[in-house]
C-alpha cells in the first residue's frame, strides 16, 4: 500500500511522489474542530443534501493538498480531515470559498500527511516502485491482479521480486486520480494465484457500512484490522491527485501497503488508496470500493 507517493503540492511532481516512501510517523489523533467551524455546527444541522453538496464542491474548488472530505448525515455535517501540512490561511480559504454553506463545514485535525501508499498482500513490484497486490480476479479463463491505480498508473511490467527478475504481468488497466483502481493481466502461467488473502477465502465483494469491522493486508505491516467510519469521502493527495468515493477507516497503514485488500471475512471490500499515521500509533487510511473496480473491468473474484 503505501508507498506513499508522495505528494508535492505542484503536477510536476507528481511521478517523483510515486517512488518515494513517504512514512510520517504520527498518530490520527483526537479531532480538533475548527472554531468559525463549529459555532456553526447546530446552524448545519438544519442543511439539506443540497447545500451539504454544495459545502463539497466548495472544499474541492479550494484544492488544498493535505484535504480528505465527507458527509456525516447524523449530524449534518461536511467533515473536512486537514493533514499537518495544512495551514490555518488553507483553512480560512476553505471557509471563504464555501461562503453561505461555511457553518456545515466541521474541520478535524489528522497528524501526520496524507498519502497514497504504494509497495492481498502480497509485494509486487514495477519497474520503479513496490505496491500491494489486492486481489486476484478474473474475466472467463484469464486471471489478473486488482490493485491500487496510483501504482498502475505509468507502469508497464510487474515482477514478483524487488531484484525484477520472475515477471508476473503487464497493466491492463488504470484509473486514477478519480478513482483509484487498475488491473494487472498474469502473463506467468506458472505463477500461483490463490483466491485467499493471508489464508482466508475470498468468495465475494460487497459495499462497505459505517461501523463495518474489516481487515487490511499490505506487503509493509501484514495484517490489521479496524472500522470503517464514513462512505463516499474525497481525499486530495495535491498535485491534482484527487480520489472520490472512498470509503475511510481507522486501519493503519503504511508506505508499500498500497493497493492491498480491504475484507470483511470472505467478502472483498476494498483496495488500500493512502492515509496518514502509521502502525505504531495508528492512522487513517481511505479504501477504493472494491465493487466499483470489478464492475469496471468485468471481472470477479473466485
Amino acid at each position: 500500500m503505501r508507498i506513499t507517493r508522495t505528494t508535492p503540492r505542484t503536477a510536476s511532481t507528481s511521478r517523483r511522489r510515486r517512488l518515494v516512501a513517504l512514512s510520517t510517523g504520527l498518530a490520527a489523533a483526537a479531532a480538533l474542530l475548527f472554531p468559525t467551524a463549529a459555532a456553526g455546527a447546530e446552524e448545519a444541522r438544519t442543511y439539506g443534501a443540497d447545500r451539504l453538496a454544495a459545502a463539497g464542491e466548495a472544499v474541492l474548488g479550494a484544492d488544498v493538498a493535505g484535504t480528505a472530505w465527507h458527509v456525516d448525515e447524523a449530524t449534518g455535517t461536511l467533515v473536512v480531515v486537514a493533514d499537518s501540512t495544512v495551514t490555518t490561511a488553507e483553512l480560512a480559504r476553505i471557509e471563504r470559498r464555501a461562503g453561505r454553506n461555511a457553518g456545515a463545514l466541521r474541520i478535524e485535525r489528522t497528524p501526520g500527511t496524507l498519502s497514497k501508499l504504494i509497495s492481498g498482500g502480497d509485494a509486487v513490484y514495477s519497474s520503479g516502485w513496490r505496491c500491494s497486490l489486492g486481489f486476484n480476479v478474473r474475466r472467463g479463463s484469464t486471471y489478473y491482479a486488482l490493485t491500487a491505480g496510483h501504482c498502475t498508473d505509468g507502469a508497464g511490467l510487474w515482477f514478483t521480486n524487488s531484484s525484477r527478475t520472475r515477471p508476473m504481468g503487464a497493466t491492463a488497466g488504470s484509473r486514477f486520480p478519480g478513482d483509484d483502481f487498475g488491473l494487472i493481466r498474469y502473463t506467468g502461467l506458472l505463477l500461483s494465484r490463490p483466491g485467499t488473502v493471508g489464508g482466508v477465502d475470498i468468495t465475494g465483494a460487497a459495499d462497505a457500512a459505517v461501523g463495518m469491522s474489516v481487515t487490511r493486508r499490505g506487503a509493509t505491516t501484514g495484517t490489521r484490522s479496524g472500522l470503517v467510519t464514513a462512505l463516499n469521502a474525497s481525499v486530495n493527495y495535491g498535485g491534482g491527485d484527487i480520489v472520490h468515493g472512498m470509503i475511510r477507516t481507522n486501519v493503519c497503514a503504511e508506505p508499500g501497503d498500497s493497493g492491498g485488500p480491504l475484507y470483511s471475512g470472505s467478502r472483498a471490500i476494498g483496495l488500500t488508496s493512502g492515509g496518514s499515521g502509521n502502525c505504531f500509533v495508528g492512522g487513517t487510511t481511505f479504501f477504493q470500493p472494491v465493487t466499483e473496480a470489478l464492475a469496471a473491468y468485468g471481472v470477479s473474484v473466485y
